[in-house]
């Protein structure tokens, strides 16, 4: 089965004949989705339904270096490559507005992980499946005692050393674009399979990897001096570093154990999972930055 990239539609013939059809139709509507995608991944003109068909064939290609490797191409060439995604670049300096919106829009994304994960857990069979994503649901939202709180409480702290309240921060609605993708993960969750749940949610891990240098990256999360500059609050520096000094193979294992429990007559849908995700993924991206312009403007 192939669903589409874009819109996560399924189709009955589930090939990629079908799927080329179904990109081509959306563009002769204009569909700005379909097209900025197919202009962005596969061709920047015209083609016929054949020609396109085996195009996106190649495309969705493993080309014998596995589903691990060809998620962590794509994600570095659209968030961390020669052209980064604007928030990364955002994230090369200190900036406290920037940060009070990755805290309110990152707070919807957080509540949202854990249901995810317990998604996985429920669908799923595998006990080292469930064991991944409880421990991911403790350490996100739970913690282990006061010396390890959660991740969504050194969020919290964070923003309230940026001079947001904890009700500020708990009560905000998400900006559209955050509400669209914290739509579109819980369906994924609620509908989809347990593994393209998890190709999903936890292909986003890569965004903080300190490790994609050697794939290609050409900007980190974030500059690492901030963590050394007096200007940035003790609490901005714990949550950060909370991943910037994780071990970096803790992103790569959701994508062995996807790698490893993933079907051959699944493989382009749990492609797909990962490329609709990271699209919601890239706007919701935008709504920090968005956010933290809005804080901006209120100074």
């Amino acid at each position: 089965m192939v669903s589409c990239p874009v819109c996560y539609e399924s189709h009955s013939q589930g090939d990629f004949y079908s799927l080329s059809t179904h990109f081509l139709k959306m563009a002769k509507k204009s569909d700005y989705s379909h097209v900025s995608w197919l202009n962005r991944n596969i061709v920047k003109y015209r083609v016929s339904e054949e020609d396109l068909e085996k195009r996106l064939e190649r495309f969705y290609s493993l080309d014998g270096k596995g589903l691990k490797r060809w998620i962590i191409d794509d994600f570095v060439k659209i968030f961390r490559g020669d052209n980064p995604h604007p928030f990364i670049l955002a994230m090369q300096k200190y900036d406290v507005n920037l940060l009070k919106g990755y805290v309110i829009e990152h707070h919807h994304f957080l509540k949202q992980w854990i249901k995810s994960c317990a998604y996985v857990i429920a669908k799923s069979d595998y006990d080292e499946i469930h064991d991944y994503e409880l421990e991911n649901i403790i350490t996100e939202m739970q913690g282990v005692g006061k010396n390890e709180p959660s991740h969504h409480e050194l969020l919290i702290q964070m923003g309230i050393s940026l001079g947001l309240t904890r009700d500020e921060i708990l009560n905000a609605k998400p900006l559209p674009a955050t509400k669209k993708a914290v739509d579109l993960w819980n369906r994924i969750g609620r509908d989809r399979t347990w593994i393209e749940t998890m190709v999903a949610m936890h292909s986003l891990e890569l965004i903080a990897n300190r490790d994609l240098g050697r794939y290609g990256a050409k900007y980190p999360y974030f500059d690492p001096e901030i963590l050394k500059s007096d200007k940035v609050t003790s609490q901005v520096k714990a949550f950060l570093k909370e991943g910037y000094e994780a071990d970096v193979s803790h992103s790569y294992v959701a994508l062995d154990l996807i790698e490893k429990y993933g079907k051959e007559e699944e493989m382009e849908d749990i492609q797909s999972a990962y490329l609709v995700s990271s699209r919601a993924f890239s706007d919701y991206l935008d709504a920090r930055m968005e956010r933290g312009e809005m804080y901006k403007n209120k100074q």
